[in-house]
């Protein structure tokens, strides 16, 4: 894209159908919902020429509604079942696991990094990160970031 490329935001009504038909038809390829271009344009009723020409041109906007992001450091013992107890408290908590770093186990303890993405419906993040503290086997977990 050139560097003077200018952005629009504009309300979904404002939209031409064939713009929103294309980024059905992406979020379809992603989803892996179909497996070719064809087949993803065939299933919102759109040509693949329609598609190519502005696949690269119109991207869905998500607001701030869509949830903020914390990310938190967790030092834990390297022990089976550990990591998956924690990944179900956050399950539970109704929050979107978008991140999970490892490192590897120096002295049976490894350091995580797990970056979550906090909806309207998550438990609130400190009464989170106390119960996964609870844990035996969790020495700390400290919130590194909040977006």
């Amino acid at each position: 894209m050139p560097d003077n490329a200018k952005y629009y935001i504009l309300k979904k009504k404002a939209l031409p159908e064939v713009f929103l038909k294309v980024v059905e038809a992406k979020a379809l390829l992603e989803r892996e919902k179909a497996i070719t271009v064809q087949e993803a344009v065939d299933l919102v009723g759109i040509s693949r020429s329609s598609f190519y020409k502005y696949k690269d041109c119109i991207f869905p906007f998500y607001e701030n509604g869509r949830g903020s992001v914390v990310t938190f450091a967790v030092k834990i013992d390297d022990e089976p079942g550990l990591l998956s107890a924690v990944i179900e408290k956050i399950a539970e908590s109704k929050a979107n696991i978008l991140t999970i770093n490892q490192s590897i186990p120096i002295n049976g303890v490894a350091n995580l990094t797990i970056s979550i993405e906090i909806l309207p419906a998550t438990l609130d993040v400190e009464t989170l990160i106390d119960s996964i503290e609870l844990f035996e086997g969790i020495h700390h977990v400290k919130i590194l970031a909040r977006e």
